[in-house]
């Protein structure tokens, strides 16, 4: 008899022993903060609506994109040449929107408004597009629409209204003699006057069937020669600063964040 009580205390004890470590496992401070910071994320709707607005902007961004590639295909297959200017013209944009201290957003709607500046393109004829010599005056009317163009391509997409703005102004002057509208000095917005500055920048040293780029260092001179008249004085010095730190670096390609691939800094 006393054997079997012995035994059966032991018992008693070891079931006793599991109860209170199964109970101290319940209560321990790391499983009640674990569930507080649970339940917290689930019965509060600010958090839950901060959460589902950051998924719903990155799906945006996702599609945004994917739009923006499509588009720009396009492109590519209408004119192989634009769309490589739109590139190069990106990166330029870039290279000021960094010398002049933009955030990583405002680098990537300026990426965007680059690569979409000249989409308008795909609605001027081939004749006129690539013609060697010089434009008649009917076919200068037809190229300039192309900032108009872009717009009203972009315009009706939510997510590209401001890029659209900003396509629409690249070829506004800073004394007021540009187009579509003459609009003047900080009229103009930023991203259009930075664009403006890339995109002349790329044409001057681009090789054509019809000529040879000028070697930057001429263009340097241009742009300094037309600052204050058709380009924001501050925004062309600062590209001038920025574009000669690139050129140390002596890198021939560049990367953009929108699209995939290496790109050639040189378009001869």
């Amino acid at each position: 008899m006393k054997k079997s009580k012995i035994v059966n205390l032991g018992e008693r004890r070891k079931k006793a022993s599991t109860r209170k470590s199964a109970d101290k496992k319940k209560t321990s401070p790391k499983a009640n903060t674990k569930n507080k910071v649970s339940n917290s994320v689930q019965t509060d709707p600010t958090a839950v609506l901060e959460a589902e607005n950051k998924a719903l902007k990155l799906e945006q961004k996702k599609i945004c994109e994917m739009a923006a590639r499509t588009i720009l295909h396009a492109l590519d297959c209408k004119d192989h040449y634009t769309y490589g200017h739109s590139t190069r013209v990106a990166y330029f944009s870039l290279t000021l929107g960094r010398e002049i201290g933009l955030n990583e957003e405002e680098l990537y709607d300026l990426e965007l408004s680059a690569l979409f500046h000249d989409i308008g393109k795909i609605g001027v004829p081939d004749s006129v597009l690539n013609k060697p010599s010089r434009l008649t005056e009917d076919e200068f009317l037809q190229m300039k629409s192309h900032p108009e163009k872009s717009y009203e391509i972009l315009q009706g997409f939510t997510h590209f209204e401001k890029v659209a703005k900003f396509a629409k102004y690249h070829h506004e002057r800073w004394d007021g003699r540009g187009y579509p509208e003459g609009l003047k000095g900080e009229e103009i917005p930023l991203f259009s006057r930075i664009i403006l500055i890339a995109d002349t920048f790329d044409a001057m040293t681009s090789t054509r069937v019809y000529r040879k780029g000028l070697d930057y260092e001429v263009a340097y001179e241009e742009l300094d020669e037309f600052s204050g008249s058709q380009f924001d004085p501050e925004l062309a010095q600062a590209f001038i600063r920025a574009m000669k730190k690139e050129e140390a670096k002596q890198e021939k390609t560049f990367t953009l964040t929108i699209i995939d691939g290496l790109f050639k800094k040189d378009a001869a």
